[in-house]
């Protein structure tokens, strides 16, 4: 059996790795000169390879798009089976304190270098540089045009990632798949227009992002860059409300409560209590809810309070503003930051039309789907990989039970 696997990334390696075995040839055909790239970058370069294992209930809330279709597929292979995966070809992994997965050896090499070794053992062909341009089904094969020569092969799977623009699928033309528009997920705020820009570089540990008008929105780390808000809270939003923002052409309001924890009145309540216990201390020398210093100056500065100001002599009106920029701040957003080497794209194939027990296509018999190139995308912390590896895994094991 001839298996083309078109794609040398996670999900196209992982797919690779599960088709083979005797009786099969196995060859990932990789467009670019680099294999395995996104795994080389990720989690600044010691590659996030999944997340704590939880629930598949739970763990499919983490794909703002392709949850139902997920919820199956992990049925066979899930984060357990990730972890239990790495650490038996002597890759130990460890869980940091937010959940995410990464080697011990916190370099992504360590990832590259298993996934390789266990291909080249199995058997598995890799070529680079080969681009395909076009794939036909005739008369149960099928033969790949591709930029250096044709081919054909018995089974196929796809698994070249997502795409920032639908011409990136124009190879799937002739296979009559829906393809949903792409558009960006997980990517930054920018705030032209907002002073909290000259804070870059500062970060508050636990905020909660709320997009005004819609019920869209996230707690967790924040990170004011130099173009505007960014980090886990922002990037998980930017995820979930992908769409919306994209209609709305990235134009939006973003209400910021700078410690998810606290209420209004809480904040209220608090800087009285320190207030009528230190009435002759300087707010610039106290700040309060463990916010960086430099953040709570710009509060104060925002609110109208004076730099020599002591609690004791706060005003009603100062208090009130203080509370509004705790809890209520709000930040002007216009456009957003993309990483090239790290996008995520919502949009890609409609997962309808794809098996969910298989990862075959509904369509086309013997063409299968693994990684991004579906429609599912999942927040930052490994949820990415994780899809990457379960679809890979089961498009890889679905072959081995065929007799063609």
């Amino acid at each position: 059996m001839e298996i083309a696997i078109i794609g040398g990334g996670a999900a196209g390696y992982f797919a690779a790795i599960h088709a083979a075995g005797k009786g099969r040839n196995v060859c990932i055909y990789e467009k670019s000169p680099k294999l395995l790239s996104k795994v080389k970058i990720s989690g600044g370069g010691r590659c996030n390879v999944t997340h704590r294992p939880m629930e598949i209930s739970k763990l499919v809330k983490n794909y703002p798009r392709g949850e139902k279709f997920l919820k199956r597929v992990f049925r066979h292979f899930d984060s357990t089976d990730t972890i239990s995966w790495f650490e038996s070809r002597n890759v130990p992994l460890k869980t940091e304190a937010d959940g995410r997965v990464f080697p011990m050896s916190d370099s992504s090499s360590s990832i590259i270098g298993a996934l390789m070794q266990e291909a080249q053992k199995l058997g598995v062909v890799v070529k680079t540089g080969w681009a395909l341009e076009s794939l036909i089904q005739e008369s149960q094969k099928w033969n790949l045009r591709f930029s250096k020569e044709n081919i054909g092969a018995d089974v196929v799977i796809l698994a070249t990632g997502g795409h920032p623009k639908i011409d990136g699928y124009g190879f799937l033309k002739l296979l009559n798949h829906k393809i949903l528009d792409p558009i960006p997920s997980l990517f930054t705020f920018n705030t032209p227009s907002e002073p909290i820009r000259e804070l870059m570089g500062l970060s508050a540990p636990q905020v909660h992002v709320k997009l005004e008008g819609t019920k869209l929105s996230y707690q967790g780390p924040l990170l004011v860059t130099h173009w505007g808000v960014s980090g886990p809270a922002v990037l998980k939003l930017s995820a979930f409300g992908a769409q919306w923002l994209h209609d709305h052409d990235y134009e939006a309001r973003a209400i910021i409560n700078w410690n998810a924890t606290f209420g209004e009145e809480d904040y209220r309540n608090s800087i009285q209590s320190f207030a009528a216990a230190n009435p002759k201390k300087m707010l610039k020398n106290y700040p309060l809810f463990e916010l960086p210093a430099r953040l709570w100056m710009h509060f104060l500065e925002k609110s109208e309070i004076a730099e020599e100001a002591i609690y004791g002599n706060l005003s009603k009106k100062q208090l009130n503003r203080l509370v509004q920029n705790l809890f209520c701040y709000i930040l002007t957003v216009k456009g957003k930051t993309t990483f090239k080497d790290e996008f995520v794209t919502a949009g890609g194939l409609d997962l309808s039309e794809v098996n969910p027990e298989t990862m075959e296509s509904k369509y086309h018999p013997n063409l299968y789907f693994a990684g991004e190139i579906l429609n599912i995308d999942g927040i930052t912390g490994g949820f990415n990989f994780q899809a990457a590896w379960s679809t890979g895994y089961l498009a890889g094991k679905s072959i081995t039970h065929k007799n063609l």
